[in-house]
């Protein structure tokens, strides 16, 4: 008889580009997720959760191939006899779900709707250093006003939530550009060709890499990358890059030194003229609200978006010094970006809807707060009642139902309780503040032992034989007394 071939165990690890979070990290993003909500309500925007998984129809970025869905999303089709099951795929993002909510939903809703959400994306790319295929996100965005009022109050908002989170005026930038100044710009470029009009915003998008010089290379013969290969250009004629490129650097000094360059980049073109007004006015909106451009300011530089945005586009970003994975300094870049999408909608309704929101990269915001020590902490762990006698588990249950009901966090011991040792290791595990002691001789006396942990540790570090002999960190008290007790004890250590 043949021998039965054992299944092998299967490994126990995460899947690539995915990762686990634990108690500390957990609590750390729920803190800032909490403070980000805070702005987002003061600001009027109600909360919405929405499915993870939406249609790949409704995602509409990415369509299904002959066997599954193209790169980008986690996607599968749905069981049917006939094999015509609807393709479902993970959401890549927040902002298409609330494109197919508001189509859904839009006689219910105010107009304006205000709304935000907070959750895990899914993207199906290669992974790569803290780069994962699963990460949050935290959008605010308002779907039907027209106003660039509505863009200037993203801009406000974006300010106040990473001032809200720790990250000190001066530290960031929310820098504004406008899709229609390039519309103006690729206008007097005589660019007919969509085909070209698109190359042109892909080598438009690289600014941030290549440079002015690089982008005029890529723009008309092309150029060399950093491994010695030779890129195409678009193939435009010199005098023909010279918009974009006076487009791209066009920051001045001002703002009204900005608009004046813009305007030289726009020459006569109409849809120009309309972006820089937009402008404009969002600064003039800004400044009667306080915001000067040390927080928010008009920045043509910024080129992230602007082939999928149809009016303003922002990005904040990070302006202090970090070092990054092989020592150089740098600094540490774009957190939150957004603008105004008034087609996303109109896929759905045949009508165009006005709409303009930002995306907060949390994970991101999370690093830069543990690079600038301003990250949650995740606090002390729970007061731990050791067991000494399990006959006796009833009365430490009712020691710890004491400690709760005080709303101070507790738990009983529910290891193995035969070595005591083992206790107090897991209480310093789990980063205790105080273990609570009786045997039975306590027990007959109505006393406990209650041992601070936080100054035994600090004692450890330095005392003599005789100090740390004397104990000061565990002593008896009354039972009657627990909770007073280790409320003193969590009040001192948290002074």
């Amino acid at each position: 008889m043949a021998k039965v071939k054992k299944s092998p165990r299967p490994k126990a690890e995460t899947p690539k580009g995915f990762r686990d979070y634990f108690g500390h990290e957990v609590h750390e993003r729920k803190a800032m997720l909490d403070a980000i909500g805070s702005v987002y309500h003061t600001y009027g925007f109600d909360a919405l959760e929405s499915s993870a998984v939406e249609t790949v129809e409704a995602l509409g970025k990415f369509l299904p191939d002959v066997d599954r869905p193209n790169e980008g999303v986690f996607a599968w089709q749905e069981y049917e006899d006939d094999g015509n099951g609807d393709w479902m795929a993970l959401r890549y993002d927040l902002t298409a779900p609330l494109a197919r909510v508001y189509a859904q939903h839009r006689n219910d809703l105010p107009t304006p709707y205000r709304r935000f959400a907070m959750g895990p994306v899914w993207r199906n790319e290669k992974p790569g250093p803290g780069r994962f295929r699963q990460f949050y996100q935290c959008d605010a965005d308002t779907v039907g006003a027209p106003s660039v009022a509505a863009d200037a109050e993203i801009c406000a908002m974006l300010a106040d939530v990473l001032e809200a989170v720790g990250i000190n005026r001066g530290d960031y930038i929310v820098r504004v550009n406008n899709r229609k100044v390039l519309n103006g710009v690729l206008e007097i470029m005589g660019l007919s060709d969509d085909a070209q009009r698109n190359d042109v915003l892909r080598t438009i998008d690289k600014f941030d890499k290549v440079g002015e010089t690089g982008v005029r290379e890529l723009l008309t013969e092309g150029r060399k990358d950093a491994s010695g290969a030779f890129i195409d250009g678009v193939g435009l004629a010199a005098d023909q890059a010279d918009p974009v490129i006076a487009f791209l650097t066009s920051k001045g000094a001002t703002t009204a030194e900005t608009l004046a360059n813009l305007a030289q980049a726009v020459g006569e073109s109409a849809i120009g003229a309309e972006g820089m007004k937009e402008l404009q006015q969002i600064a003039d909106l800004l400044d009667a609200q306080g915001y000067g451009p040390d927080q928010v300011d008009i920045d043509p530089s910024v080129v992230r978006g602007l082939g999928y945005y149809t009016g303003p586009v922002f990005e904040a970003e990070l302006t202090f010094d970090i070092q990054d994975e092989k020592g150089r300094t740098r600094q540490f870049g774009s957190v939150a970006g957004g603008g105004r999408y008034d087609d996303l909608v109109k896929r759905f309704t045949g009508q165009a809807v006005p709409a303009t929101g930002v995306s907060i990269g949390v994970d991101r915001l999370l690093a830069a707060l543990r690079m600038k020590g301003r990250a949650a902490t995740a606090g002390p762990g729970p007061v731990v009642v050791t067991v000494m006698d399990r006959d006796r588990m009833a009365d430490y249950q009712t020691m710890v139902s004491d400690l709760r009901q005080a709303g101070i966090r507790a738990e009983v011991y529910l290891g193995n309780p035969k070595n005591f040792g083992n206790q107090l290791k897991y209480a310093d595990k789990r980063n205790s503040p105080v273990a609570v002691i009786q045997g039975a001789d306590e027990a007959e006396r109505g006393v406990v032992q209650i041992k601070d942990l936080v100054l035994g540790a600090k004692i450890a570090e330095s005392a003599t034989l005789e100090e740390w002999k004397a104990q000061p960190a565990q002593r008896e008290i009354s039972r009657a007394d627990l909770v007073a007790e280790v409320r003193k004890i969590l009040e001192g250590n948290a002074g």
